[in-house]
């Protein structure tokens, strides 16, 4: 009786610990651990309380794993982890730029350097080369590219 609720504890430790542990083996050791104790029930108990323990282990994973999913995201010791970044906006995208006007501070091969409104921006031309110094105008912007055309 004492090595299946200590096999079974243990587990359950060590399948809490490999939420904040790298490299999966808290979780493996801690899996084994309930196997091991779900065996040793089956052994010591014979198949009709061995059957009882196997429900409660799962059931009690199904109940920890939806407790974790609902309130450690949320916890204290969860933010450590997460994220709270927006995901996927980088804030690149420059609308106010269409339509203004600046001077290249590089030749654009098509690529290079303009100066707009007084800010260095990398800019792209329509396929045309300009060199440095020529008057330029932001015709469109299109995610992170800026396309100018020689005013």
């Amino acid at each position: 009786m004492v090595l299946v609720v200590t096999l079974l504890l243990v587990g359950a430790i060590l399948l809490l610990a490999e939420t904040v542990l790298p490299g999966m083996v808290a979780g493996i050791l801690g899996v084994l651990c309930l196997l091991g104790g779900v065996m040793a029930g089956y052994q010591e108990f014979g198949a009709t309380t061995g059957n009882w323990i196997l429900l409660g282990t799962l059931v009690g994973l199904l109940i920890g794993f939806m407790l974790w999913v609902k309130f450690f995201p949320s916890s204290r010791f969860g933010r450590l982890y997460a994220s709270a970044g927006v995901v996927g906006d980088i804030g690149t995208e420059r609308p106010e730029l269409v339509g203004q006007s600046g001077v290249t501070h590089t030749a654009l091969r098509p690529a290079g350097v303009a100066i707009i409104g007084g800010q260095r921006v990398d800019v792209v031309t329509e396929g045309a080369m300009i060199e440095r110094g020529e008057t330029v105008r932001v015709i469109a912007v299109e995610g992170m590219r800026v396309v100018v055309r020689k005013a």
